[in-house]
């Protein structure tokens, strides 16, 4: 635990003792600090060439006019009497030549029971200066890092792109939105500073709660302890749909159950229920059967590969292959009984060992026409990474449990075929019009609750089932863009049922 936090939770039970005056609503300020030696991150002064409306000639300039455009859209998005200081770094970070650390971001101190506040609860600085209306770290000695007293920290991967680090695939600087196959920089940087500001119930670097086992901070900001904690902001806002109530009611045993909960944690918060409508339909996997009570509807996932399945596409007969403990199901080429199987049928194959493009092309190469691809583990459906552009059948995924009814009605179906051709289930793509894409039954937009949990992804992040995609998603994708509030995304609505 950085010695910062516990700094902040000493020093607001002194500020609890009056009352900061708070001003006028205003538009936020951010003042961008770097950390980075001669030479390096912002200081790198490499020539470059101006590049999507970046006018930078350095790549030092480069990336410090992404920092300051992406400030100046959480600017106007907004509103604190007191600036917001960020604290910046390019550093290295975890790499290999087909994976890398981005970077991260966070809230560097936290704090509770100031002015403005609810009492008893842990708030990120920034939010926390804007209700208190004064700077609550202002005099408080540094902790020897030189940033102690920040709002936010932020470090991103200097080497990305290079040689070792997710070669070929460095961060874009435009800032037009036409990264191609770049990392788009404006988009993440957007995400992370939106972490820092408050979307997170857990920090990167100084956390309120520990999603893994569900334990609440103390108020000296020491430890996490089993009970007696404080709850974070959030909690009166995670509404869990299995236990019935929200993760503030709950026991630490409770919220360690809620966070590995698929597509059980919603937001309940007003600005982002009266917002959740701009959430499409739910697509939906159609079933349909001769047999009785095996047809339905089951959200599905769609792959990087192959071509893109839209809503009204019929997809044909299922069809399943035997099970391979040893190699994996679908990572073979199919043998003569499985080739038959799947021949001008809908392949429904377990995910697992190999790569879910290697299972679509071998399912491809047997004649199968498209491919259901089930996750191996409790969970929503999968979003199915790779490339392969010679799988020209369509892909999408669903979840352990939908898996094993889809393979239910196919076994079901089959006593209800006419002679020398056994009945069959059918699966086309629709939609559910009771439902939104990324909410619950009620409307209340979903939390990213997989199971197993991820570290660093879970809970303080929107679900990967929403549509259209979320800025505060854990995966950046290809079209999000820069307006925050409906109909495009639901970042501001949550930051202002906190507070904001």
């Amino acid at each position: 635990m950085h010695k910062t936090l516990k700094q902040t939770a000493l020093r607001s039970a002194l500020l609890a003792a009056f009352c900061g005056a708070v001003g006028m609503a205003q538009a936020a300020t951010i003042v961008i600090q770097s950390r980075d030696p001669a030479g390096v991150g912002f200081n790198d002064t490499t020539p470059v060439s101006p590049v999507g409306g970046n006018p930078g000639v350095t790549l030092g300039e480069q990336r410090m006019y992404v920092y300051r455009y992406v400030a100046d859209i959480w600017e106007k998005a907004l509103q604190s009497p007191v600036t917001i200081t960020v604290n910046a770094g390019w550093e290295s970070l975890t790499c290999t030549a087909t994976s890398a650390t981005l970077g991260s971001a966070g809230a560097w101190n936290l704090w509770h029971d100031f002015p403005g506040g609810q009492p008893g609860t842990w708030y990120p600085q920034a939010l926390a200066n804007k209700l208190a209306g004064v700077n609550l770290s202002e005099g408080q000695p540094d902790d020897g890092s030189g940033f102690g007293n920040v709002d936010i920290k932020t470090q991103f991967n200097v080497n990305l792109g290079n040689t070792g680090c997710l070669e070929g695939s460095p961060f874009y600087l435009g800032v037009d939105g036409n990264a191609g196959d770049k990392v788009n920089f404006v988009e993440t940087l957007l995400h992370e500073l939106g972490h820092g500001l408050g979307f997170s119930v857990v920090s990167v670097y100084t956390g309120s709660v520990s999603s893994a086992v569900g334990y609440r901070l103390n108020a000296a900001g020491t430890s996490y302890v089993a009970s007696g904690g404080l709850p974070s902001v959030w909690e009166q806002f995670m509404f869990d749909n299995t236990a019935g109530k929200t993760w503030l009611n709950m026991t630490s045993a409770e919220r360690r159950v809620s966070a590995v909960n698929p597509a059980g944690l919603a937001w309940n918060g007003p600005n982002v229920v009266a917002g959740a409508p701009m959430l499409t339909a739910q697509p939906v996997l159609k079933i349909a059967s001769p047999a009785p009570g095996s047809a339905g509807l089951y959200s599905y996932n769609t792959a990087s590969f192959g071509p893109a399945v839209t809503t009204g596409l019929s997809l044909g007969a299922l069809a399943t292959i035997k099970p391979d403990v040893v190699n994996g199901q679908g990572c073979l080429p199919f043998d003569a009984a499985d080739t038959a199987a799947v021949t001008g049928k809908v392949a429904v194959i377990d995910r697992g060992t190999c790569g879910f493009a290697v299972k679509a092309k071998n399912a491809q190469n047997a004649g199968a026409i498209g491919v259901i691809i089930a996750n191996n583990a409790a969970g929503s459906a999968p979003g199915l990474g790779g490339t392969d552009p010679s799988v020209v059948i369509p892909t999408v995924s669903v979840s352990q449990t939908d898996g094993a009814a889809l393979r239910a009605a196919i076994t079901a179906s089959l006593p209800y075929g006419s002679r020398g051709k056994p009945g069959s289930a059918t699966a086309s793509l629709s939609t559910d019009p009771n439902r939104r894409a990324g909410a619950d039954l009620a409307g209340r937009p979903l939390l990213y609750t997989p199971n197993p949990l991820v570290t660093g992804s879970s809970v303080s992040h929107w679900d990967v089932s929403a549509t259209p995609n979320l800025l505060m998603e854990p995966n950046i994708n290809r079209d999000l863009g820069t307006v925050l509030v409906p109909p495009k995304d639901l970042t501001v609505p949550l930051l202002k049922d906190i507070g904001w």
